[in-house]
C-alpha cells in the first residue's frame, strides 16, 4: 500500500500543504516582528488564498526587505 500511486499522491499533497503553511507562518513572523502594532488579518486572508509555494517564498523575501506593511500589501495584491 505504501508504494501505490494514490498513497504517494496523498503523501506529496501533505508535504506541499505543510510547506505552504510554513511559508505563510514565516511571512507572518517576519511582518509581526518588524511591524508589531499592525493588524495583519487582511494579509493573512490574502496569503491563505495563495497556493503557489514559489510565490510564497518570494513574498517571504519581500517581507524581509519591505519598508512598510502597506508596501508589502501592494506587492501581495499584484
Amino acid at each position: 500500500m505504501q508504494e501505490s500511486p494514490f498513497y504517494q499522491l496523498i503523501i506529496q499533497k501533505g508535504i506541499e500543504q505543510g510547506a505552504r503553511e510554513m511559508s505563510i507562518k514565516n511571512i507572518l513572523s517576519v511582518l509581526s516582528k518588524r511591524f508589531p502594532y499592525y493588524d495583519l488579518k487582511p494579509v493573512v486572508n490574502t496569503l491563505e488564498s495563495i497556493l503557489d509555494i514559489d510565490h510564497l517564498t518570494e513574498l517571504h523575501l519581500t517581507a524581509i526587505d519591505t519598508p512598510s506593511v502597506e508596501a508589502f500589501k501592494q506587492v501581495l495584491n499584484r
